[in-house]
């Protein structure tokens, strides 16, 4: 998504690299949707929209909805800071993020553009032995417990496609100007299906901790006219810019 050059982290070739603290959340500006892990639904429900969509694989993930036109984040403003309470672990592992190595193998990776990588200034991430600092090893930490997190979503997401409890939705936004938008391809929980579940079925979620994971995402679509809002006040303060530039 935003990783313009992740390669694998190596001892030798990033010795002595430094990672400087993240200056903002720029590198997400274009980014219109972010995936979520089931267990940020409690907090992410409280400002986005949460659906279900289809990767390119086909495989169904859970993603916050963080805008309505292609390339625009409406939640990280032109210094890069994000405008709301929670940020997604998505983007908050920035720079660092794990990749597979085949035999199900993983393996840590640095986007080596990110400008806060060097060797002057920043957390360095190996000690003079070549061991893990303290602060890789917190990374590592985060993207591990990141990793086991995606796969019990999964699973979960897996769950709710058997039980066929997915529905297709498309959401229009009417501007006060008269336009309008329609994102295509939103997967949510179909309410009526999720109710007539056998008792066996709901207890089964409930025990497993994934009752909350649906009426959080349930939840969180009255969102969405919360992101129609955003977009006026963008649209609005673009339309001075442009008319003030014109004076």
């Amino acid at each position: 998504m935003f990783y313009e050059k992740p390669v694998l982290l190596n001892r030798e070739t990033h010795r002595y690299s430094r990672i400087a603290p993240l200056s903002g959340y720029g590198f997400a500006g274009k980014t219109n949707s972010l995936y979520l892990a089931t267990t940020e639904f409690a907090e992410a429900c409280k400002e986005y929209p949460i659906v279900f969509t289809r990767g390119a694989d086909q495989v169904i993930v859970p993603v916050a909805v963080l805008g309505l036109r292609p390339d625009e984040n409406l939640f990280v403003d032109a210094t890069g800071a994000w405008g709301g309470r929670y940020i997604p672990a998505y983007a908050r592992r920035y720079p660092f993020v794990m990749a597979e190595l085949g035999d199900q193998q993983l393996g840590l990776c640095i986007d080596e553009a990110y400008p806060g990588l060097g060797a002057d200034q920043g957390e360095a991430l190996f000690d003079d032995q070549g061991g893990n600092t303290q602060f890789l090893q917190n990374a590592l930490d985060f993207l591990n417990r990141y990793q086991i997190e995606a796969s019990r979503t999964a699973r979960f997401c897996q769950q709710l496609h058997v039980a066929d409890l997915l529905t297709e939705m498309n959401a229009k936004a009417d501007m006060a100007d008269g336009t309008s938008f329609t994102v295509n391809g939103l997967l949510v929980v179909d309410e009526r299906k999720f109710l007539a579940l056998q008792d066996k079925e709901v207890l089964a979620l409930f025990r497993a901790g994934e009752m909350s994971w649906v009426y959080a995402h349930l939840l969180s679509l009255a969102n969405m006219t919360r992101l129609v809002e955003r977009l006026s006040a963008l649209r609005r303060t673009e339309s001075a810019a442009l008319a003030q530039a014109a004076t």
